[in-house]
């Protein structure tokens, strides 16, 4: 590993935005967060694979991975994020490297030659490399590569510096955006700037949940300038630093990101979150506060009162017919980040009981939300295995699990109903109108007829009923043409055996049992 990456993580993890960081001794936290993973070993995502998910939804760049071929199809299609335009982002791009060009050193001429075609073959707005563990255990230079490739073609060459063995996924996620932060933030200028132009970091637009949020936006008269990275251009991602405020939705990826913004370019942040109906309202009312303190007309909020209240009273109207039938149902949330706490308060509006919520992911301020709004941290839990998950479950007398897919059979054990909250979701719960898909989607689940069925001893382990089971053999026998008297077998069919035509009967004939 280079010294330029060693000294950027250390940087990363020194992060006085994040509360998990401050809270360790010096010692910890040089030690803690930068354990790394050993080549290969991606349990749980590797650091390439985390900076693949912060910016492969930049939807019209050409995302190229210096690797062998197998790495380029670790995160194809990026976890359902959606794109308004632009598909560039969602081609597999690879310079396939072979053990000839290891050994023969041709990693950097074939990296050089692999960002011609991709530019001349689809001539994306930029091209972003990514780094991986054998380009970086073999010495490749994807900056300098990047830089002639650039000069020579005059298309932007963005070298993401980030094998996977560096650490985890998150590290990765953080890496990503400092990537972006060197080399694209700054790089543009916009035609015109209003008072109301905002940036969204830490939005991946996960089956189109931006676009719930974005016509509420519009209709306040704000743009957002700068998408990091939920279906942006990679203009907005270059013009970012002119906006007036920032709101950071995953700030356990991107706080870093956003504190750098504050600091270069005086653009202040807050975290919040688009679940809910009350988490919705307070995050425009924190942006229309923030621009009027930036220089936005002062009217601006009274507009966002008149369209929180219009909003929250459709959205409220939509919901009383589905509220009967979930108040008082127990849930089991086991995701992760903001949605920790974010999707607990969306369910507890609903007259919802949450019994845990997983921490994965979580920085102290999502930690301090849980309690806050749960009352204890008694609910709060760590990684939970897939057997505390289905003894939780039945113990706990969970309802419903909202999960990721991975848990969806642990339910399905449990005889448990599942809704898929996390990234890999084909549906959008975002703002207000999510709001009224997520808790459609939870009574489909709750209320389906089939787990009375499911649940319900199976015909062949309930007691037999008194009476005959089958009817009284009656007629002759298709086969042998030996008449029955009414309500028994033919003689010649009644063990112990008998000769009947020829056959030769026995106690272990089929027809006999």
């Amino acid at each position: 590993m280079s010294d330029a990456l060693t000294n950027r993580i250390a940087q990363v993890f020194n992060e006085p935005g994040c509360a998990t960081n401050t809270a360790k001794s010096e010692a910890s936290r040089k030690t803690g967060c930068t354990r790394q993973l050993t080549p290969g070993a991606a349990a749980g995502g590797c650091a390439f694979d985390g900076a693949m998910i912060a910016l492969q939804p930049i939807v019209d760049v050409a995302h190229l991975v210096h690797a062998p071929l197998a790495c380029a199809g670790n995160g194809w299609d990026n976890r359902s994020s959606a794109s308004s335009g632009a598909e560039t982002y969602r081609l597999g791009l690879t310079t396939d490297l072979t053990e000839l060009d290891i050994v023969m050193g041709q990693g950097e001429k074939k990296l050089f030659r692999a960002i011609h075609e991709v530019i001349e073959a689809h001539h994306p707005a930029a091209v972003f490399v990514y780094a991986t563990c054998v380009s970086a255990l073999i010495g490749d230079d994807i900056g300098a590569v990047c830089k002639a490739a650039a000069a020579r073609w005059g298309t932007p060459c963005i070298p993401v510096d980030v094998p996977g063995f560096v650490g985890s996924k998150n590290l990765g996620n953080k890496l990503g955006a400092e990537a972006l932060f060197d080399h694209v933030i700054g790089t543009l200028e916009p035609e015109t700037t209003t008072p109301y132009d905002i940036n969204i970091i830490g939005d991946f637009n996960l089956s189109g949940e931006l676009w719930q949020v974005k016509p509420l936006l519009d209709r306040l008269g704000i743009r957002i300038l700068g998408s990091i990275s939920g279906d942006a251009r990679y203009r907005q991602v270059a013009m970012a630093h002119r906006a007036r405020v920032t709101m950071l939705v995953c700030s356990k990826a991107f706080v870093t990101l956003a504190r750098k913004l504050e600091e270069r370019w005086g653009i202040p942040y807050f975290e919040g979150s688009f679940y809910g109906i009350s988490d919705t309202s307070e995050a425009l009312r924190r942006i229309c506060a923030l621009l009027i303190e930036r220089g936005a007309p002062a009217g601006l909020a009274l507009r966002c009162e008149a369209l929180i209240a219009a909003e929250e009273a459709r959205a409220r109207a939509a919901l009383a017919p589905y509220r009967p039938r979930v108040e008082g149902r127990r849930v089991l949330l086991y995701t992760g980040g903001h949605k920790s706490w974010s999707v607990v308060s969306a369910l507890m509006e609903l007259g919802m009981e949450v019994v845990g919520t997983s921490m994965r992911k979580a920085t102290g301020t999502d930690r301090e939300r849980v309690v806050q709004i749960m009352g204890d941290d008694s609910h709060m839990y760590e990684n939970m295995a897939p057997r505390e998950m289905y003894t939780m479950l039945r113990d706990a007398g969970a309802d419903v699990l909202l999960s990721g897919g991975r848990s969806q059979f642990v339910a399905l054990k449990a005889l448990v109903p599942w809704v898929d909250v996390n990234q890999e979701k084909h549906e959008a719960y975002a703002g207000y109108s999510g709001m009224v898909d997520l808790v459609r989607a939870i009574d489909l689940a709750l209320n389906n007829p089939m787990w009375a069925d499911l649940r319900a001893p199976a015909p062949w382990d309930a007691p037999l009923a008194t009476g005959s089971v089958l009817p009284a053999p009656q007629g002759a026998c298709p086969i042998t043409h030996i008449a029955a008297a009414a309500g028994q077998l033919p003689a010649a069919l009644m063990r112990p055996a008998a000769t009947t035509i020829g056959w030769a009967s026995s106690a272990a004939d089929f027809e006999d049992c």
